[in-house]
């Protein structure tokens, strides 16, 4: 009896044992995120807390200008590719989920705020098109027609608005539009207005209020309060470079990678080796920085004290750091030929930055500028964190 009852005991502690080890590790993911492997057709999926790369994914087509959006939870990502290519990604499983190829050319995309739709700006067709963020089943497909001959323009500045809106500008067209899905049904469709010469991205605030879209046709930005009624569209820093010789534009600045520090945007001139402060309150130009070239993205640290800007071709080697309330280029370093994208830790600490022609992620102290580690990636352009999965216009 007790011969049988050790048995018995053993082969329950056998099973107990083959059972806990056979639970999947628990991991959180606030502290994931993606980078772009653009040349390859690849993302790697990152840990910013012990900075390493846990897997890499190939198969999401073309990602020479890709963009990355994040599920509520932070466990999917979906990529936006210039193939047109929508891809959803399980960050803890390492593995595409879904992928569908919705148009001939895209341009970024969004998330609604109650995280269950999917938005994708096309250049080709031109106009946005909607998915549900679950099974990627297309729910509204919406062509961006304009003129006595409807034609379609390329769609641009798509963003994410309270209220389950999405707004966006036709670049063509010069108009800005809103799409709103508060409603069952077909969405409801709004041409707010002419914007300006060739609309080319915008921004949203982080509280959901202004939206600016910056001018590729002329000198100015088009604003929209979005809690007016009825919302209309408002020039600011219009002729900023009046009387001045544009430099030839060899990469769009992006006003996605917008800056609102110390009550002012600091957004990049077009054109220009220059920065603009817009004054957040008055929408009034608050003062200028002359930079190192034309700038590509002005960051914002989380904190807003400093703003990181990087530069377009030949002059994309460097980054400069400027001081918000001195409105002056306090640092300045050269991670490498082709530094293309920055992304902030959650809350600020680190900057990791894709450094293309080196094949190389670098990873700096955002206060010290002391650098702390770097990986290897092939051919690295886009850095998104989860981080940006609960905030507006991200």
């Amino acid at each position: 009896m007790r011969l049988l009852r050790l048995i018995i005991l053993l082969a329950a502690f056998g099973g107990f044992c083959a059972g806990s080890s056979a639970q999947p590790q628990l991991r959180g993911t606030g502290d994931l995120g993606v980078v772009i492997e653009r040349a390859n057709g690849s993302v790697c999926i990152v840990d910013t807390t012990v900075r390493a790369i846990l897997s890499c994914i190939d198969g999401l087509g073309d990602l020479s200008h890709a963009s990355a959006v994040f599920s509520r939870d932070q466990r999917y990502a979906y990529v936006f590719g210039r193939d047109g290519g929508l891809t959803k990604i399980d960050l803890l499983e390492r593995r595409i989920v879904k992928r569908v190829l919705q148009a001939g050319n895209s341009i970024g995309g969004a998330i609604s705020d109650d995280g269950r739709l999917i938005a994708v700006s096309n250049y080709k067709p031109g106009g946005i098109k909607v998915f549900d963020a679950e099974t990627l089943v297309q729910v509204a497909d919406i062509p961006a027609t304009y003129g006595a001959k409807r034609e379609r323009s390329k769609t641009v500045g798509l963003v994410d608005a309270p209220g389950r809106r999405f707004i966006f500008t036709l670049y063509d067209a010069g108009e800005i539009w809103m799409a709103d899905f508060s409603q069952p049904g077909a969405p409801e469709v709004t041409s707010i207005g002419r914007a300006g010469e060739l609309p080319y991205d915008a921004l949203i605030t982080s509280d959901g209020r202004h939206y600016i879209a910056g001018l590729f046709g002329e000198d100015g930005l088009a604003h929209m309060d979005l809690w007016s009624n009825p919302i209309k569209i408002n020039r600011v820093l219009d002729g900023y470079g009046k009387g001045e010789a544009k430099l030839p534009v060899y990469k769009m600045p992006h006003l996605e990678g917008w800056a609102l520090a110390g009550g002012n945007f600091i957004l990049p001139a077009v054109g220009r080796a220059e920065l603009l402060a817009l004054n957040a309150d008055t929408f009034k130009e608050a003062g200028r920085v002359k930079v190192h070239g034309q700038p590509v993205f002005a960051i914002a640290r989380p904190d807003g004290r400093h703003v990181w800007v990087n530069f377009a071709h030949p002059l994309n080697d460097t980054i400069q750091v400027v001081d918000v309330p001195s409105l002056q280029v306090i640092h300045e370093f050269k991670p490498g030929p082709a530094t293309l994208h920055m992304e902030f830790t959650p809350r600020g600490h680190e900057v990791w930055i894709s450094v293309r022609d080196a094949d190389m992620v670098e990873i700096y102290d955002a206060r010290t500028f002391e650098k702390r580690g770097q990986l290897k990636v092939r051919k690295p352009s886009g850095i998104f964190f989860t981080s940006r999965a609960n905030r507006i216009g991200l």
